[in-house]
Formats: C-alpha cells, structure tokens, sequence
C-alpha cells in the first residue's frame, strides 16, 4: 500500500459511502463520484485496493439496481446503486468520506445484485 493512501483516509469499511475518483470515465474523470465499499473490512485493512460498486443519482431500478434514499444515506439525493458495475479501485482513488453507511439489509440486497449480475440465480430473502 502506498504511503500516501495510509496517511491520506484510514481503511473504509464494508457498506460505507465514499466519493472516489474515476479516471478514464468519459464524463468527467476529475469529479469524484459516490461509491459504496463491498469488499471485507479485514481485506480493506490489508489491500491496496476496494471492491466498490457506483452509485449514481439516476437510473432505473431493476434485479440488478438498489435505491438508495438520500435521508438515510448521507447522500444529496436518491440514488441507485448499478451493481452490475462492481469494480475495483486503488486506495489512491478515495476522494472524501465517509459521506454515509448503508445498513446490514442494503449491503444485503447490494450483494444480491451483484450476484444476479454475474448470472447467479438469487431468490428474494
């Protein structure tokens, strides 16, 4: 890990919230976007790098898309996580946060989505 990312935010944790840099994103590399952190706390702790899945403020919910409400999120507004867009990012690429934490029941059905989008069949809890 470099020096730069221990010293700049400490180790995200699962379900969190936080803003990230996206370069090579036709929009606009320069403005972080929100993201929220799936990977392990222990793996989050000891890596380089985060699982994160995007979040964006519009976008229609669907088997692989979970709405967020902006009031209990930390976010400006509702949003929708894409979780068929799971990536992985270097620590360096944190912008700010944690702007919010999702509770047990959205990192669940986040999970799921995830899962959906890599062709797992997934029943409803």
């Amino acid at each position: 890990m470099s020096q730069r990312s221990r010293l700049a935010h400490p180790a995200p944790r699962r379900g969190e919230i936080w803003y990230v840099f996206t370069p090579g994103q036709p929009d606009d590399p320069h403005r972080p976007r929100p993201a929220v952190v799936i990977s392990e706390d222990v793996r989050n702790r000891l890596r380089d790098d985060l699982i994160v899945v995007p979040i964006f403020s519009a976008g229609q919910v669907g088997p692989t898309r979970v709405p967020l409400q902006a009031r209990s999120t930390g976010l400006r507004h509702d949003s929708v996580v894409f979780c068929e867009e799971i990536t992985t990012i270097d620590r360096d690429f944190l912008a700010r946060g944690p702007a919010g934490t999702l509770s047990p029941k959205l990192i669940d059905a986040i999970v799921r989505g995830v899962r959906r989008s890599i062709g797992e069949v997934v029943a409803e809890p």
